[in-house]
């Protein structure tokens, strides 16, 4: 005979359980010698075992002389008995009532909590319920331990996650090979052809899809991932296809915001509505007595976030005072903050043909901060004056309120230009030429190229790219590109004078003299281009090769970029408070910060306006395309098409023996990818 620790004894002739197969199984004691049983299964098996390893609920008691027959008999009574009470019993009910009571119980206390008596079978079918309730109870021999609330949350939690994710991978696979089978035939899955799923099931595989279009997927997501996707094409992009396919995004979904985890929309700026409320009420609260000159400003028609304006006076000596007007959105900001950290890790807007994405909320952005005409707006005002050759004399800033008199558009300029209609705005052109030729004259290099316009017809299922050459806006375009580059490098300057740091733009190389100049040939722009290094960012003032200026500190842009937004604040605290916001050591670490995040954010600037332009190809394949040859070094030469401003490299022998830069030849494509960047020509035509 046996004995247990809990005092009770295993004999033969007992029926007792023991786990097999993580079920409790019903067996017959033949046998019991030191602590060792010999036992005759449900399964009509016999076995032998270690005492131990029986369950501890023992009984009811038979004859240990019976027959294997007698032994089966009593056996399958019992089990269908004890299903019969476990299939009554509520084990959430028996956690409710143990729960908070004790930390751990044998089965009898819980049994007791349920019957005056209860019997073997009994006290069985609730210790089979038990087990099998893993979320509430653990057995630990010979005791079950009750699991806490928060326990019993997270168990659940689990559990379900854990059944969601067993469907997704039976189910998953199959779906998704029904999706690409659809998507060769050149539709969407049909509702037949998805697979029955619950409801958690269907949205889990939407989470992994856009998860895996993120490219943010886990060690485990990606385990899945090489399951599910077993059997399908080994496409860069396939799980934006599947996505595509099924519905889950637009036809032309921008998989760039997924990966940089950027925010298309204003929603973002919802979990920051008291910070952005508490900016607005200061803008209105405090406005001051705005600046008494007329300031205006010139941007595109569809411009909402103006961020400069100016006003621009003859002196009596040839010479010309500039007043230059910034949008200062640093009022009243709060650095560290929620909303300050959303905008940082934003970090500029971006600019699409499908629309416009800013990085301040809309409110403030295109709302409080923006100089619309007619709005008193707090700014930084700089006084320029300048003498008779454009030359720079002072540079006086100082915080105020501006009330914009007019939002000029670039075309409304140009044709005030052509017309001679407006003083202000031919004095403003003047004064940019010299600028312009003061900086040429110490070796900048300005390139003027077309600039297509996108726009979508039938965004977003059904859409077609139109292309248009942008209307040449030349004399406007320079007023303002010669006085933000003035106010960047004339404020820039201002800092180093004064000792305090801003962050700097620097592109410190050599160019060679004769590449200076203005330079509108697609043979000499890319001749340039290729000598040139990207700016970088630092907190000395170092030269700007390619526009001829030294201590070029971008800080025109406030409300677009966020180094521009830190300058910004930077310079006026230096204004208002005598010292500067952050030493040299935490504006580098500020930029470091910034710069590591704009890696991701401006590869959606960068390469969605070429998917737009890819797609324009496709939709016109057949077309001859215009392009000019601006490299034939090595085996493949390089055309630019200027009408589209996109590269592309042939073999040479497809364009003849005798290559020229600036030769021009006309080409097709028979192999134009958007999504894989893919653009192979198949003829070349020279003009």
């Amino acid at each position: 005979m046996s004995l247990f620790k809990d005092g009770r004894y295993v004999a033969p002739g007992n029926i007792v359980e023991f786990m097999h197969g993580n079920q409790p199984q019903l067996a017959f004691v033949m046998e019991e010698q030191s602590g060792k049983l010999k036992l005759y299964t449900i399964t009509k098996r016999e076995v032998k075992m270690p005492a131990a390893r029986v369950l501890p609920w023992v009984g009811p008691q038979y004859s240990q002389t019976a027959t294997r027959q007698e032994m089966l008999d009593f056996m399958v009574a019992h089990q269908e008995k004890r299903g019969e009470i476990q299939a009554g019993l509520d084990t959430m009910d028996i956690w409710e009532l143990a729960q908070g009571e004790l930390e751990k119980a044998p089965l009898e206390w819980f049994a007791g909590l349920l019957w005056e008596e209860p019997d073997p079978d009994r006290i069985s079918a609730l210790g089979r319920a038990m087990i099998a309730a893993k979320t509430h109870f653990k057995f630990q021999h010979p005791e079950f331990i009750i699991y806490t609330e928060e326990k019993v949350e997270s168990r659940l939690k689990m559990q379900a996650e854990e059944k969601v994710y067993e469907e997704i991978m039976s189910t998953g696979q199959e779906l998704f090979k029904n999706i690409w089978t659809a998507r060769e035939s050149g539709s969407r899955i049909t509702p037949d052809r998805i697979p029955d799923m619950s409801d958690e099931t269907k949205e889990g595989l939407k989470n992994f899809l856009r998860e895996r279009i993120s490219g943010r997927g886990d060690e485990k997501s990606g385990k899945m991932w090489t399951v599910l996707k077993k059997g399908l094409p080994d496409h860069p992009h396939l799980p934006l296809l599947l996505a595509q396919g099924w519905g889950i995004v637009q036809p032309h979904h921008n998989y760039l915001l997924d990966e940089a985890d950027y925010t298309f929309d204003d929603s973002w700026a919802d979990n920051h509505c008291e910070a952005v409320d508490r900016l607005v009420r200061s803008v209105e609260e405090k406005a001051g007595d705005p600046c008494p000159l007329p300031m205006r400003s010139i941007d595109s028609a569809t411009t909402r976030d103006i961020d400069d304006a100016f006003n621009i006076a003859a002196r009596e000596d040839g010479g010309y005072t500039l007043t230059i007007a910034l949008a200062r959105p640093c009022m009243g900001w709060e650095f560290g903050s929620p909303l300050d950290q959303a905008v940082m890790y934003r970090g500029t807007s971006i600019y699409l043909p499908e629309g416009t994405s800013h990085m301040l909320p809309e409110d403030l952005g295109i709302g409080a901060f923006s100089l619309f005409a007619g709005e008193v707006r707090p700014a930084l005002i700089t006084t320029f004056e300048l003498d008779s050759l454009g030359m720079v004399e002072s540079v006086s800033p100082h915080t105020g309120w501006v009330k914009i008199t007019d939002n000029s558009t670039y075309q409304a300029v140009e044709q005030m230009l052509e017309d001679g209609s407006d003083d202000e705005m031919a004095l403003a052109y003047e004064l940019s030429e010299k600028l312009l030729a003061n900086r040429i004259k110490s070796g900048a290099v300005v390139i003027r190229r077309p600039e297509p316009e996108l726009s979508l017809q039938g965004w977003p299922q059904n859409t077609r790219v139109i292309m248009e050459e942008k209307e040449k806006t030349t004399r406007a375009d320079q007023i303002i590109s010669e006085f933000m580059i003035l106010a960047n490098s004339g404020l820039g300057r201002f800092a180093g004078e004064n000792g305090f740091p801003l962050l700097y733009r620097t592109q410190d190389i050599v160019l060679p003299s004769d590449l200076s100049g203005i330079i509108t040939e697609p043979h000499e722009i890319y001749e340039r281009v290729r000598q040139m290094t990207p700016p970088q960012m630092d907190t000395q003032p170092r030269k700007h090769a390619t526009l001829a200026v030294s201590g070029y500190s971008p800080i025109t842009s406030p409300l677009r970029r966020y180094a521009d937004f830190l300058n910004m604040a930077q310079l006026c605290h230096f204004l208002i408070e005598g010292h500067a916001l952050w030493d040299a050591e935490e504006l580098t670490a500020l930029a470091d910060s910034l710069q590591q995040r704009l890696q991701s954010v401006l590869k959606i600037q960068r390469f969605r306006p070429r998917y737009w332009k890819l797609l324009y190809l496709l939709q016109n394949k057949k077309a001859w395309q215009h392009s000019v040859l601006v490299d034939a070094s090595g085996p493949l030469a390089t055309l630019a098409m200027p009408d589209i401003q996109i590269n592309v490299r042939v073999p040479k022998p497809m364009l003849g023996d005798k290559l020229y830069p600036g030769q021009m030849f006309q080409i097709r494509f028979n192999r134009i990818d958007p999504l894989t960047n893919e653009l192979r020509v198949m003829e070349a035509m020279e003009e």
